[in-house]
């Protein structure tokens, strides 16, 4: 007696979907990590290197203190809106080519 063919949510959490989907996933990790690790050693070595660029007043404030203390923050939540749309833009691509491979058999 042959087995029945799985269903599609039976091969949406297979091992290779699921392998797919977290190798996907880690290079977009890897990417948002890059970014930010930029943007945080990229502060000091700014101040090190051009000093007189960010001893600038902007506002009131100095160049420096206007990046670190107001612009930081929405850059790391733009990089996680990002990495959440990223994510959830991969998996329902993963789970639509699934479906689309049904549809062909």
């Amino acid at each position: 007696m042959s087995s029945p063919e799985p269903q599609v949510s039976d091969r949406i959490h297979s091992e290779s979907f699921l392998h797919s989907l977290m190798r996907r996933q880690l290079r977009l990790s890897v990417a948002c990590a890059g970014a930010f690790l930029v943007v945080l050693f990229g502060l000091p070595l700014a101040n090190y290197f051009a000093p007189g660029l960010m001893a600038t007043r902007v506002g009131g404030f100095p160049f420096t203190w206007l990046l670190l203390g107001i612009l930081f923050f929405p850059f790391v939540w733009l990089i996680a809106w990002v990495f959440i749309r990223r994510s959830i833009a991969l998996e329902e691509a993963e789970a639509a080519e699934v479906r689309e491979s049904d549809a062909r058999r």
